[in-house]
């Protein structure tokens, strides 16, 4: 029997194997501050998977036909929280450079590169739809989530998400949930038809995706160590039209990681 939550631990040894999985297979670097996370995200899998300790858990995820438990546990430790409108900034400045652009380049394509639970993208859409109306425009998000892509292609969220979408967007862009959906609400099928969503690694080469006018790449870079930053920065850039924008997080920065982007201002760069 696994224990609870409260009693569950993790030793060094557990918690470096596992480390260095997640770092193998996503890339990403998990400090010592986010052992209680990994405890406290992988404990029901733990129980689901009748794990006794997380060194069994480890032995069972690294062990053959074990890769869609593997995907699951991956999943778990690097979903990060997100919101609508997060970084309202960066919003106002998409709008800014599409009203700069004469003409607008149609399909205007913008790639939110670590969407999550696909807030970031519908965010996306809901301004492209403003800006720009009824002329071509999409959206691709990707993660490395299968689980949070999910919930983003349905496009369902708790009601208490929608306290940072403006009145109007709100009014314009969601449908509040009935009956079984009491308390959500959703994105509208023509939004919803505007934003793709597609698994993709980082820190793999990447799938043909075409090019982008602009991209988002936010609150990711934190948790890689600086080389494979560069990698995955230069092979977003690859992915991006000259003169593109590409933005990343407030708590981010490309100084010392590509010399091919011109800063605009903290945390916006332009394609050179």
């Amino acid at each position: 029997m696994v224990e609870s939550i409260q009693s569950l631990s993790i030793s060094d040894l557990e918690f470096a194997r596992l480390r260095a999985l997640v770092k193998n297979h996503a890339g990403i670097s998990l400090g010592e501050t986010k052992r209680t996370l990994m405890v406290s995200r992988l404990a029901s899998r733990l129980r689901a998977r009748e794990a006794k300790s997380f060194l069994d858990y480890y032995k069972l995820i690294t062990s053959p036909g074990e890769g869609d438990e593997l995907q699951a546990a991956i999943d778990l430790i690097t979903t990060n929280e997100t919101s609508f409108f997060r970084e309202a900034d960066h919003f106002r400045i998409l709008r800014e450079y599409i009203a700069r652009q004469r003409p607008v380049p149609f399909p205007f394509r913008v790639w939110s590169a670590a969407s999550s639970s696909g807030e970031e993208a519908y965010t996306i859409a809901m301004v492209l739809a403003e800006v720009i109306g009824g002329a071509e425009w999409e959206i691709l998000g990707t993660d490395i989530s299968t689980r949070v892509l999910d919930r983003a292609r349905r496009g369902i969220y708790p009601m208490e998400r929608s306290s940072t979408i403006p009145h109007e967007s709100l009014h314009r862009f969601c449908m509040k949930g009935q009956g079984q959906y009491e308390g959500m609400f959703r994105i509208n099928k023509a939004l919803r038809d505007r934003v793709q969503f597609q698994q993709v690694n980082l820190c793999n080469p990447l799938p043909r995706l075409g090019s982008f006018e602009v991209v988002f790449l936010r609150n990711v870079l934190i948790y890689f160590e600086q080389e494979q930053k560069r990698k995955v920065v230069e092979s977003v850039l690859e992915t991006l039209k000259p003169n593109g924008l590409l933005i990343v997080g407030h708590s981010e920065s490309l100084n010392g990681v590509t010399p091919h982007v011109q800063p605009i201002q903290p945390t916006v760069y332009r394609a050179c």
